[in-house]
């Protein structure tokens, strides 16, 4: 009797910058200990996947499985999970033993392994993760369940702010970050403005009932803003930033660019001003974010602008690459069938 073939899947790879396939691997069988088979259900794409696609993402090998808004359904009971549990992925995988994660700060470990960025991601039709960077989903789609990372995100810098219901915000650049970022604002009671230079997100912030929208050639308070945060990946932009906080306010940093940001001392001393860095996200962020979509506190169906096949991508992404206006989040519908024979 001929030995079984081992069973593969199809998997979302960028070969090389503007290239991107669908190719075989080995579907996983096994975990290693403290380590869960999750069976992907449904993946976001992210700014930072058409930056792989483009070539623009630094500290980056190739070829890379994409994938990191992932959400999927247990594969094998085990542990506190069960056979067929709808969960959504922590994607930030951390050491858990230098400095950060012992300080209760994995989401920027000294080591991190992001899924689908510095190691393979999700864009396929299995994976295995830690048990500890799972959170149940159960009462949402798995199109809802995997927009919950780039959610937390947002709530995550809304916690680091420590902005109040009294507050004035102003968030700069309406991409799906930044809109989460607004959302979640918003949440806490206070007053948020958005600025953008493209009309078509700032249209789609006005969706969701932001009506204090505005461009770059629009008046903002004259008092400045008691918390500024930018998700603009623009260093201009950044830097622009610090003259719209207020006396005694905070500026949120959720983008990154590779480069320097500078700003005037003096002036950041006299507003004592506070800067804060804001990266990937916690437990208690996910946790948040689930809470928000299971209780409609925001729409998640408003948030997905199209759902694409798997099959379909390797011809949809130089498309939505090339242009996202109009687009805050596109999901990829992943399944057993991806499966390759």
């Amino acid at each position: 009797m001929p030995a079984a073939t081992p069973a593969t899947m199809l998997c979302g790879t960028c070969v090389t910058p503007g290239r991107f396939e669908l190719l075989p691997r080995p579907l996983p069988e096994t975990a290693p200990d403290g380590w869960v088979l999750v069976d992907l259900a449904a993946a976001g794409i992210c700014g930072t996947d058409y930056h792989i696609f483009q070539g623009n993402q630094p500290y980056l090998e190739y070829p890379r499985v994409i994938g990191h808004e992932l959400s999927g359904h247990i594969a094998e009971t085990t542990g506190n999970w069960a056979k067929g549990q709808l969960v959504s992925i922590n994607p930030y995988i951390a050491c858990g033993t230098c400095h950060a994660c012992t300080r209760g700060k994995p989401n920027c470990c000294m080591a991190i392994g992001v899924l689908g960025v510095h190691r393979d991601g999700g864009m396929c039709a299995r994976i295995a993760v830690p048990a500890t960077n799972l959170y149940d989903a159960t009462g949402l789609t798995p199109q809802h369940a995997a927009l919950v990372e780039f959610l937390a995100i947002g709530a995550h810098a809304v916690r680091r702010s420590d902005m109040t219901a009294s507050d004035t915000v102003l968030v700069t650049g309406a991409g799906p970050i930044g809109l989460g970022a607004a959302l979640f604002a918003r949440l806490t009671g206070a007053q948020v403005t958005i600025l953008d230079t493209s009309p078509e997100r700032l249209h789609a912030a006005a969706r969701f009932g932001f009506t204090a929208l505005k461009t770059p050639a629009d008046p903002l308070s004259p008092h400045g803003y008691d918390v500024v945060m930018d998700a603009t990946g623009n260093p201009a932009a950044m830097q622009a930033g610090f003259a719209h906080v207020a006396h005694g306010g905070a500026y949120v940093l959720v983008s990154v660019v590779k480069g320097d940001i500078t700003f005037s001392d003096p002036e950041f001393h006299k507003r004592e001003m506070r800067l804060i860095g804001s990266r990937n996200a916690l437990a208690e962020d996910f946790r948040h974010v689930l809470h928000t979509l299971r209780t409609g506190a925001i729409d998640a169906n408003a948030l997905i602008s199209t759902i694409i096949p798997l099959a379909d991508l390797p011809a949809r992404l130089p498309q939505l690459a090339a242009d996202r206006s109009g687009l805050i989040k596109a999901i990829v519908a992943l399944s057993p069938a991806g499966a390759a024979a």
